[in-house]
């Protein structure tokens, strides 16, 4: 419906589906999807976080991870960029299937990648493709807000037709003096000349394109060699990586929940999982994760990353003891209230689920 109504006083939680608004192709293979509140509730989120989608392919549904890539400065609607790749799926449905119109359940915001948890004068934006999503949203809030940002961006695509959303940051670097563009690309478009820098990214180039690195705070987002070249650049650079932030659901995180040293799954133990509200009762190992032992009682348990990042997969515990690493899916206030991450909790003797 594309009649404009008068947003309700009231904030979207996931309770509520969201409704495609529309959708727009941004790049080769990149569609931008927006959604809006079915009841008109705004849309409250710290830029940079992601949301949990719920697709309802054929065979069942399939959760996938997308950062939000518009502003929580604009809350009217909310959008996710997605790119697809040859082995999409989720994504792939999303392109030939996702209308206006359409609703579709989502679980979130969550994360903790966002410039409102770690504020600084000056910031260095590094990103890799649609790693340049959670970057568009803060950009973007940054720009909202109508102080005069100091942002580096940096963003490293194959070719130029590539770069998300150019025209857009283009756009606001055009109306404030503080938003510094820097696009690298491996090989120009045919037969369109590209004066800009191209290869790949290295100490080189940052030091031409932010000589003031060490005075910024570094927001990384991009494919895990990607990111690890970066960490690589600024630690031989004598970065302090304290200032160091970065994103990613694919490549293993800088670090994780400290595990108690006395409790420790013992691959030989067996355990029993009791799921409540099914009335079905599991038996299986100590180094088994509730997902997959839920799974193969099956008991559906929506999840993500499986890596304890996104939060999906977040059950509530009702009793004994697991063994959870997770990696900043789940908050210290919902840890002590009784919940977990299924997709990397593992029993400790019996343990009850509230499923």
């Amino acid at each position: 419906m594309n009649v404009l109504t008068k947003p309700a006083l009231a904030f979207w939680t996931d309770a509520e589906e969201l409704e495609c608004a529309s959708y727009l192709q941004e790049a080769p293979n990149v569609m931008t999807f927006c959604f809006r509140s079915p009841s008109g509730a705004l849309f409250s989120f710290e830029p940079g976080q992601f949301l949990t989608l719920e697709l309802p392919l054929p065979g069942g549904p399939l959760h996938r991870t997308y950062t939000i890539s518009s502003s929580p400065s604009r809350p009217t609607s909310l959008t996710v960029t997605v790119k697809a790749q040859k082995d999409s799926v989720g994504t792939r449905w999303m392109f030939d299937h996702l209308r206006p119109g359409m609703r579709i359940r989502a679980r979130g915001p969550a994360g903790r990648f966002s410039v409102m948890r770690d504020p600084a004068e000056k910031y260095l934006f590094i990103s890799a493709g649609s790693g340049i999503t959670p970057m568009m949203s803060m950009t973007t809030c940054l720009y909202d807000s109508g102080r005069d940002p100091d942002i580096v961006f940096v963003n490293c695509a194959r070719r130029p037709s590539e770069i998300i959303f150019r025209e857009g940051l283009e756009y606001m670097a055009t109306r404030t003096p503080g938003i510094h563009l820097k696009w690298i690309v491996e090989e120009p478009d045919p037969l369109r000349p590209w004066t800009g820098f191209r290869g790949m990214f290295n100490q080189l180039m940052l030091g031409l394109i932010a000589p003031d690195y060490l005075e910024r705070d570094v927001y990384c987002c991009g494919p895990e060699p990607f990111m690890q070249a970066v960490r690589d650049i600024l630690h031989g650079l004598g970065y302090d990586m304290a200032r160091y932030h970065q994103e990613s659901f694919g490549g293993p995180p800088a670090e994780a929940e400290t595990v108690p040293e006395d409790v420790v799954p013992q691959e030989d133990a067996q355990a029993e999982i009791t799921f409540a509200s099914s009335g079905k009762t599991a038996r299986c190992t100590e180094t088994d994760t509730i997902l997959a032992t839920a799974r193969a009682a099956g008991i559906p348990i929506p999840s993500g990353c499986g890596m304890g990042i996104c939060g999906t997969c977040q059950v509530q515990k009702l009793s004994g003891q697991v063994h959870m690493v997770h990696n900043g899916g789940i908050t210290d206030e919902d840890v002590e209230a009784g919940y977990i991450l299924a997709c990397c909790s593992r029993p400790i003797g019996n343990v009850s689920i509230d499923l």
